[in-house]
């Protein structure tokens, strides 16, 4: 028996958002949940205002496709950038740890003015990333294909 093609199974095409509001963030925000990435992988460029940082993404919008194909789950490289970044302060990090790898649980914001406020990075074991905003302005690209996540498991939060 052949079975109909369903939308879902359609191709796929590489994660390319926006987010300038906070719900709009709070989009990015699940779809960056449990990300990893070396802490070298994290720059801020003053000149710019642009704070970055190259994440490995597990591909929370394929979960339900891997488990009804009874296939491993994926990641993907993700840029994700806020723009208009006046300041950028961690805590709870050793910025000299460069071979340091930390996961990403959530971004929030509190807005302040009219467009502008904190960013808050939530990172596991009590470190963070706190930006100060001129606007809200945070784009997320995949730049790479899918690859298999090493662990082949879903994230997993113990409580």
């Amino acid at each position: 028996m052949v079975e109909d093609a369903r939308f879902e199974d359609g191709g796929e095409a590489p994660l390319a958002l926006r987010a300038v509001a906070a719900d709009d963030l709070e989009v990015i925000s699940t779809l960056c949940q449990d990300a990893v990435f070396p802490i070298s992988e994290m720059t801020y460029q003053r000149d710019t205002r642009q704070f970055a940082l190259l994440l490995n993404r597990f591909r929370w919008e394929d979960q339900n496709a891997a488990e009804r194909r009874n296939r491993p789950y994926e990641r993907v490289q993700s840029l994700l950038v806020f723009h208009d970044v006046l300041t950028a302060q961690t805590a709870g990090l050793d910025l000299s740890e460069k071979e340091m790898v930390l996961s990403l649980l959530s971004i929030n914001f509190d807005e302040q003015n009219d467009c502008g406020g904190r960013v808050e990075l939530v990172l596991s074991g009590d470190g963070g990333v706190a930006l100060q905003v001129d606007c809200l302005e945070v784009t997320l690209k995949d730049v790479t294909r899918p690859y298999l996540a090493p662990s082949r498991k879903l994230p997993n939060h113990p409580g």
